[in-house]
Formats: C-alpha cells, sequence, structure tokens
C-alpha cells in the first residue's frame, strides 16, 4: 500500500473538505506516518474514515474531528502540549513544533506507538488520565470522549492555554474548546462528534429499585 499516496487522500477527502484551512497543520499531517501508530497487520485501515483501533480497546479518532479540534487550538510553536489518550494527535502537535508530552494509562498503547513516538521528539508517561502528569501547560487534547467537564486537566492549563475534547453522554457528544482566563475557563461548543468513551473516565453506573 502507498501510505504517502492515501495520506494525501486522507488531507484532501477528510479535511480539507471539512473547513480545515490552516496550511501549517495540513502539512503536519501530511508528514506524520499515521499507519505507523497501528500494529503492523492493520495498518492498511489508518486512512480509512474509520476509528481503527491501536490496542485493547484504545482507538484513533477519526482525521475529520481531530483535526479540526486541532485547528481550533490555535496551536505555536514552542507551546508545551500534553495528549491524553491521543498519541496520533501528540505527534502532529510535535511537527507543529510544541513540546510534546503523551499519557495514556495502557502501557501496551506505548509498545505500538512508542517508537514513531520516540522519532517525533515526544515524551510519554504511562499513568491514569485522570491524573494528568506535571503541570504549566499550553495545549491539552484528547481522542477520546469524556462523560463531562474535566477539572483536573483544565487545572494543569496555563493562563491562555486550550482544551480540546469530545464531551459525550449519549450516541452523539459535542467538541469542545476550553480556556483558561485570568478570571476562569470559558467554553466554547464546535461541532457534534462520537469518538468512543474512555472507558476509566465512564461515571460509575447508577442502580434504582
Amino acid at each position: 500500500m502507498d501510505f504517502a499516496a492515501a495520506r494525501k487522500v486522507m488531507v484532501d477527502s477528510q479535511v480539507r473538505v471539512n473547513d480545515v484551512t490552516d496550511r501549517a497543520l495540513q502539512a503536519a499531517l501530511l508528514a506524520v506516518p499515521r499507519e505507523r501508530f497501528l500494529p503492523a497487520d492493520r495498518a492498511w485501515s489508518a486512512y480509512a474514515e474509520i476509528e481503527p483501533e491501536i490496542v485493547g480497546g484504545r482507538q484513533m479518532m477519526l482525521a475529520r474531528d481531530l483535526s479540526k479540534l486541532l485547528m481550533a487550538l490555535d496551536a505555536r510553536a514552542g507551546e508545551s502540549a500534553l495528549a491524553l489518550a491521543a498519541p496520533y494527535a501528540a505527534a502532529v502537535l510535535a511537527r507543529l513544533g510544541l513540546q510534546v508530552t503523551a499519557q495514556d494509562s495502557e502501557a501496551a498503547v506505548f509498545d505500538v506507538v512508542g517508537d514513531v513516538l520516540a522519532e517525533e521528539g515526544v515524551q510519554t508517561v504511562t499513568a491514569p488520565l485522570n491524573a494528568p502528569a506535571g503541570g504549566g501547560y499550553d495545549i491539552i487534547i484528547c481522542e477520546g470522549a469524556v462523560p463531562g467537564r474535566p477539572e483536573a486537566w483544565l487545572k494543569v492549563l496555563n493562563v491562555g492555554g486550550r482544551l480540546a475534547l469530545v464531551e459525550r453522554t449519549g450516541p452523539v457528544g459535542k467538541a469542545v474548546l476550553y480556556v483558561r482566563g485570568e478570571q476562569g475557563v470559558s467554553r466554547r461548543e464546535l461541532f457534534n462528534a462520537a469518538p468512543p468513551m474512555l472507558a476509566e473516565l465512564a461515571p460509575d453506573p447508577i442502580f434504582a429499585l
């Protein structure tokens, strides 16, 4: 399979046509080898309009949705970024010149993507997703869905920092951009999206008699 050609088709047919006009972001998406974020026997699925599984239920976000989240973040070279359950997004941000840490609770994810992240200059941390590593981030992004406002993630943003993710409690969620200001945090809804829920962040079921 010609992955470079498939990457160009992905950007042309899934990214540009969905109003992702940032040329630097387009170039980063063209440069990062998305197929290397999947096991070799599933690399062919990297450029399809699906959410391919990395390992153990952890999936990549649709290129369309991720590119729109990334554009909303307005990432700038030199900023610090934390990518939670988002190794591919981490590599794209690194290509844009950011200092990036990729965090996942599943060590098996880094067994698959560790080599390519190292080549892209991304640091990796294995830790629970509800306990973000470090602090002082300008950018935080997540490729899975969460059930609501992630207070622990917002606390590690700098003033002026941005968090982009999908909040989902039903069949369809909302992509959301949070921005930390001097006086608090603002929230703006961006578009509908339905990536898989991050199981460890899902609320415990409530049983009623």
